[in-house]
């Protein structure tokens, strides 16, 4: 962080601005209760039809690893109203990281984060790093699985108020996969920056591994409810943006 090549901090969400347990406890139940209505009031929509013909290419592939995922019905609205909720339920209780999935998701928390049901949360130390990053000349940039209108809008909407102004690009899976080190080259190329100028902060050593095969720097998040790590830990760790 002290290097002054370092012109980009790109940050992982789950576990890195945010506790996982909003993740888990709050935004996803969220959506799963919610999957059926949305679907039902939006089935006509192009964008849900759009994540309809995604999730059956999806699980295709589910089914040619040998798994054995809910059908997919495309006979009878109703049908594929039931099948479609069965399977994205099944996504979810496998923490897919599927990106028509996490459109939906995005599109039901927005009307959650709209009618002031839900409410962002990021750690206490948050705001006041960003604002620090961005008197230091610092863009910062998010990378989730989230998409980025899910980012968008728990940033919007925290309860430390709306952070968005600090937060110069958001990136999701449309990028590529975040294990993937050719998803963090593309993002340094959208950036028009080289790797070694980006410093990558995320709770996935798989994650920080790709990224600084891509060749960025890169920072452990060891945020309290984090899943533990398996040591040696070949990356730099920090428990608080605040020794950034």
């Amino acid at each position: 962080m002290n290097d002054s090549s370092a012109t980009i901090i790109l940050l992982d969400i789950e576990g890195t601005t945010t506790p996982i347990d909003f993740v888990y406890k709050t935004l996803f139940p969220f959506a799963r209760g919610r999957v059926k209505d949305y679907l039902r009031r939006n089935w006509e929509a192009p964008e849900v039809q759009s994540n309809l013909t995604q999730l059956r290419a999806e699980r295709s592939a589910d089914v040619a690893q040998g798994l054995n995922p809910p059908a997919l019905e495309d006979e009878s609205s109703g049908e594929q109203l039931e099948s479609a909720v069965a399977y994205i339920h099944w996504l979810m209780d496998r923490d897919r990281k599927s990106t028509p999935l996490k459109a939906i998701q995005g599109r039901i928390w927005r009307e959650g984060y709209q009618a002031g049901e839900l409410f962002g949360e990021v750690f206490d130390d948050v705001p006041p790093a960003f604002a620090r990053w961005r008197r230091q000349d610092i863009l910062i940039c998010i990378y989730s699985s989230g998409s980025a209108l899910a980012q968008k809008l728990l940033f919007a909407h925290t309860t430390a108020g709306d952070l968005t102004g600090y937060i110069f690009r958001y990136f999701d899976t449309t990028i590529g996969h975040k294990i993937e080190a050719g998803s963090y080259l593309r993002i340094a190329e959208e950036l028009q920056l080289a790797p070694a100028e980006i410093v990558f902060i995320s709770d996935s050593i798989a994650e920080l591994d790709a990224a600084r095969e891509a060749g960025m720097k890169t920072i452990l998040a060891t945020r309290p409810g984090n899943r533990s790590v398996e040591h040696p830990v070949n990356h730099p760790t920090v428990d608080s943006f605040s020794s950034l």
